[in-house]
């Protein structure tokens, strides 16, 4: 039996149910054990009794009662039980498919649009849900950001779990550049800027968030201008400097320039009536650079823009050069 420990939900982890993620910790914790132990207050969130639909925010902790060997039996065991051995070489095979680098620390995928990273209400396939195929020697990769189901692009996997806990803090830090594209409807004001402007659940809803100057949690993004298509589209580089769910679709709608197709943030006005230009969300993860792991320097990775963004730059005649010099070459 272990003792009682508290754990500190990651900037990764934010936004996840209790529930899924105990059981993501322990997965030989029943749903029904899990309810018995948040009644019964042995479970608790920043000291506070919580229900088991809370959704984690990074930075809380997470009071643990002792558990057993089968509560905590290795996340990163084969579920053969639920996962049909043919169902495993689909995922490994879309998976790979998917893989734009990889070597004994960390994969990193290009994660297309639609598909969602971590399981959910009304999730039925996910990136998490696939890995289970990727698992070696015993260990199964493991997410160490996240990205929304809408966005396509960049997303580190790291393969073990001293690996996990290196990137964690590394992207807690101020150690790791991420770079997005953005395709916004209308021109921003001034062309280039920073948006500081802290962020909270839209009126307690889990799924969007909006400015909250009272309560809300600090939140800022830098953004570039690279190309526009005269008053209608503006094509963006966008550094978000801090990890908030939606950060970027949030702040570019809060400066009048939502995302393209983002019609959560940006209702209609988000939508443009043109041939090739899809209904969907125009956000690309198009770039990552962060320390390596296994301290082999820096690891640089950049994701091909996807199909719909393709299309909706010809069609609007953005020039489509291939940005490679940093857009933020001022900032660290």
């Amino acid at each position: 039996m272990s003792g009682v420990v508290t754990r500190l939900v990651g900037e990764s982890e934010g936004d996840a149910r209790l529930d899924r993620w105990l059981r993501r910790l322990y997965p030989g914790l029943t749903q029904g054990r899990v309810e018995k132990m948040l009644r019964t207050g042995q479970i608790r969130v920043d000291g506070r009794r919580i229900k088991s639909a809370h959704r984690l925010s990074p930075g809380e902790t997470v009071r643990l009662p002792p558990l057993d060997a089968a509560d905590s039996a290795a996340r990163s065991a084969p579920r053969r039980d639920t996962v049909n051995d043919g169902q495993r070489t689909a995922d490994a095979d879309q998976l790979r498919a998917m893989t734009l680098y990889r070597d004994d620390h960390v994969i990193v995928l290009n994660k297309p649009a639609g598909l969602a990273v971590q399981g959910g209400t009304s999730v039925t396939r996910s990136v998490d849900g696939m890995l289970d195929a990727l698992t070696e020697k015993g260990e199964r990769p493991r997410l160490v950001h996240r990205l929304d189901r809408d966005t396509a692009g960049v997303l580190v996997l790291a393969r073990t779990a001293d690996v996990a806990r290196n990137l964690t803090t590394a992207f807690r830090g101020r150690s790791v550049r991420k770079i997005y594209w953005g395709l916004v409807r209308g021109i921003p004001e001034p062309a280039d800027g920073v948006i500081d402007a802290p962020l909270g659940k839209s009126g307690g809803s889990r799924e969007k968030m909006e400015i909250d100057e009272a309560d809300g949690r600090r939140a800022v993004t830098l953004f570039r201008t690279l190309d526009r298509a005269g008053k209608v589209v503006a094509w963006l580089a966008l550094w978000p400097r801090t990890g908030r769910t939606h950060q970027i679709r949030a702040h570019c709608a809060a400066i009048g320039t939502p995302i393209l197709g983002d019609g959560k943030y940006g209702g209609r006005e988000a939508f443009v009536e043109s041939e090739g230009v899809a209904r969907q969300v125009h956000l690309l993860a198009r770039r990552i650079v962060l320390p390596h792991p296994g301290g082999r320097g820096v690891l640089d990775v950049t994701a091909p823009m996807p199909e719909h963004m393709v299309a909706a730059f010809d069609a609007f005649g953005l020039n489509q050069r291939d940005a490679r010099s940093d857009p933020f070459p001022d900032e660290t």
